[in-house]
């Protein structure tokens, strides 16, 4: 059995968003919009790979990733960790390694030679596996994870990442059709409220964020961004 420390999900949250605002791994930018993949813009950029140059910062997510994964889920409920090609892998080996856990990563696609594979390490059929990420916007990119364990021969219907939107009303739905269930340690929202307590931006900039998540799209299309 493992041993966790409850933490209440709020505490949680609030906590995360002040890590991510201390290691500067929030990036706000009202008048040079970050141009995303799909073309859309927005005045807000997180970087969570930064978090992994700070060993007590880590070591205190992977201790929150323990107690949310204790309360929703349950931890012996997971045979082992798998981390996402790139930023999922080296979260999926802090956590393997504080849950004392087998570790497997998953690649985009297959390498395309040797034996062509897509998962790397040991997976045993049957066995529930957690899928381990950095952060989740819409969700979408989880699937070729997931069913590429799924493949495999393995369980995923849990996904555990640090950061998520939570700006997109149709991304929880879209993972529960394709049987995923989605735990995270803070979102926008988070960082939202904690921006508004520190005074770490200035008022304009903070109310013009607040506008981007209550209508992202809308906001991308104001300052020449797509409407994807």
């Amino acid at each position: 059995m493992i041993l966790h420390n409850h933490t209440p999900k709020e505490v949680i949250a609030r906590s995360t968003a002040k890590i991510l605002l201390d290691v500067e791994a929030v990036h706000l930018n009202t008048n040079e919009p970050f141009v995303l993949t799909s073309g859309a813009r927005s005045p807000v950029y997180i970087d969570c790979r930064k978090l992994i140059s700070f060993p007590r910062v880590r070591a205190a997510l992977m201790s929150y990733s323990v107690s949310l994964l204790a309360e929703s889920v349950g931890v012996e409920y997971f045979a082992s960790i798998a981390g996402g090609e790139t930023a999922g892998i080296p979260f999926a080996a802090f956590l393997s390694e504080r849950l004392a856990l087998p570790m497997q990563y998953v690649r985009k696609k297959p390498k395309g030679f040797g034996r062509n594979a897509q998962i790397e390490g040991h997976i045993e059929s049957g066995s529930n596996v957690l899928l381990m990420e950095d952060l989740a916007t819409d969700g979408g990119s989880k699937f070729m994870f997931a069913d590429a364990l799924r493949s495999a021969g393995a369980n995923c219907d849990h996904i555990l990442v640090i950061f998520y939107y939570d700006i997109f009303s149709s991304a929880q739905k879209k993972l529960a059709d394709h049987g995923l269930h989605l735990h995270y340690l803070a979102t926008w929202w988070d960082i939202l409220a904690e921006l508004k307590e520190s005074g770490r931006f200035e008022e304009k900039i903070i109310e013009s964020v607040e506008v981007f998540l209550n209508d992202p799209v809308g906001w991308s299309v104001a300052n020449g961004g797509t409407d994807s």
